[in-house]
């Protein structure tokens, strides 16, 4: 029985000592989102109202439209890969996938 109790709270310890990990992971994308707000709000000085709804969904639709263009997706990536692959079969082609995706 002490040996159960023992290891009830060892694994609640440790199952504690990971929270503070899984929010830190999602800190980033939190981070990205407030400095994008904190952007379009200074620009938004003086503005009110109808204006300034307008103009903040504007501000953030465009700063988001803009990061994601520098990055290829996976899905882009294995529509080209796939299309250089034409032709190839069995281990060659795993090769070249292998190597074309990890570009």
């Amino acid at each position: 029985m002490k040996k159960l109790l023992s290891l009830i709270a060892v694994g609640f310890a440790f199952s504690m000592s990971l929270s503070p990990l899984a929010q830190a992971a999602d800190s980033p994308a939190k981070t990205a989102q407030q400095t994008k707000m904190a952007s379009c709000n200074k620009d938004a000085a003086g503005k009110k109202g109808d204006e300034r709804k307008a103009f903040m969904k504007e501000c953030l639709s465009a700063e988001k439209a803009d990061a994601p263009a520098a990055k290829t997706t996976q899905q882009e990536k294995m529509k080209t890969c796939n299309a250089d692959a034409k032709g190839k079969k069995g281990d060659e082609r795993k090769a070249f996938m292998k190597e074309c995706l990890s570009k």
